[in-house]
């Protein structure tokens, strides 16, 4: 079996395996090759993937030989055209929001795993990009803030004086919302955050920061964790109390999603006007429509003096450890699919295989994108 690594098409400067990745697969007596230049964001030459053991080739005779192609975005219409039937690919689909893509995956019978709809269960913790990848976002999200806002972040005592501690809002307790209450806390910033989720209260607490509760969450443990939408009169105390805390805040980060639906809106347009001059705002929804009413996916945009940008992918901007942490993702998910003599061997008996399988032998297979595909 030959495993093939795609070069990502810019701006992405990540790769979905390192050469330290490879050298498992090696190890797995599967043959790697990596298309020539792939390294090259993440500043990965292409003579460390041959030192690892990989060979070096093109696009195109990756598309003829690969059993499996492992890539980092979803392929185009184009692409998928090229590639072999039953051919298998291992990527990040995002199928809720590419339909075109998914169905396009069936009909050339290319049997696609999709690591963004991984159950998310114990076992698949060490295989979850989402939470990889979400780390990078927060922490990202918050030396980004930090570089906007023409104040300092931590409380300063000089000679001239007190200079009081940045007041941080953080929207959404998720991994990127618990890693940029980590950071602004260790940047010395005063921070609050808020979740539907009152389970998430202990961790918040835990790492310095100040839980903002508001009453009658709906909380269905059967999401797996995740956010879930929440009543009109929910929603209306919830835009109340954001208000409120978003106008004593400095800078407000907004991390909420909910999976295969738009992002929620929890920063109002009115909110966002009256906050004050040289606030910030950092949306790392705004690929799925922004928390903040007024974000601009991959646009930095000023208000009334408050700069809101709209950036869902700053894992490219740390495409190093961005990199290393997809990679080990990836690797611990391959450890399903491939036996110790590096041949494939899918079983559909795992509900992890199962579950991140998206289209097999023409059709799509996975229940949750089946019913979006077809609505």
């Amino acid at each position: 079996m030959i495993i093939g690594i795609l070069k990502e098409d810019s701006p992405e400067r990540r790769v979905a395996l390192l050469p330290e990745s490879v050298s498992v697969l090696i190890k797995m007596m599967a043959e790697v090759q990596v298309e020539s230049g792939a390294g090259t964001g993440a500043y990965v030459p292409d003579e460390a993937y041959q030192s690892a053991g990989a060979g070096i080739c093109s696009r195109n005779e990756l598309f003829e030989n690969a059993t499996l192609l492992i890539g980092i975005n979803p392929p185009s219409v184009e692409e998928i055209a090229r590639m072999k039937p039953g051919t298998i690919l291992l990527s990040v689909l995002n199928p809720f929001f590419n339909k075109t893509v998914v169905t396009n995956l069936a009909k050339r019978e290319v049997t696609s795993f999709s690591l963004d709809v991984i159950p998310r269960t114990s076992r698949a913790q060490s295989m979850d990009i989402l939470s990889s990848m979400a780390t990078v976002a927060g922490y990202k999200a918050v030396l980004t803030a930090a570089n906007l806002l023409p104040k300092f972040f931590p409380m300063f005592m000089t000679a001239a004086g007190t200079i009081t501690p940045a007041k941080v809002l953080i929207l959404g307790a998720g991994v990127a919302g618990l890693q940029a209450l980590a950071t602004s806390r260790k940047l010395g910033a005063v921070v609050e955050v808020f979740d539907v989720r009152a389970a998430v209260k202990e961790e918040v607490v835990g790492l310095g920061g100040k839980f903002v509760e508001v009453e009658g969450a709906v909380d269905d443990k059967a999401a797996g964790g995740y956010a879930v939408e929440q009543s009109a009169e929910f929603k209306d105390r919830q835009a109340r109390a954001i208000h409120d805390h978003a106008l004593k805040s400095d800078v407000v980060i907004c991390t909420a999603q909910i999976p295969g639906k738009r992002a929620p809106v929890l920063l109002r347009n009115e909110t966002v006007r009256a906050m004050k001059p040289g606030s910030v705002v950092i949306d790392l929804a705004a690929s799925t429509g922004g928390n903040c009413e007024l974000t601009k996916n991959n646009e930095l945009v000023e208000i009334n003096g408050i700069r809101i940008f709209g950036n869902s992918a700053f894992p490219v901007d740390m495409p190093a450890d961005a990199s290393r942490m997809f990679g080990k993702n990836v690797i611990n998910f391959l450890k399903l699919m491939i036996s110790s003599k590096g041949e494939l061997n899918l079983n559909w008996e795992d509900d992890l295989v199962k579950g991140t399988c998206v289209t097999h032998n023409g059709e799509v297979v996975n229940e949750r994108v089946k019913s979006f595909v077809n609505s």
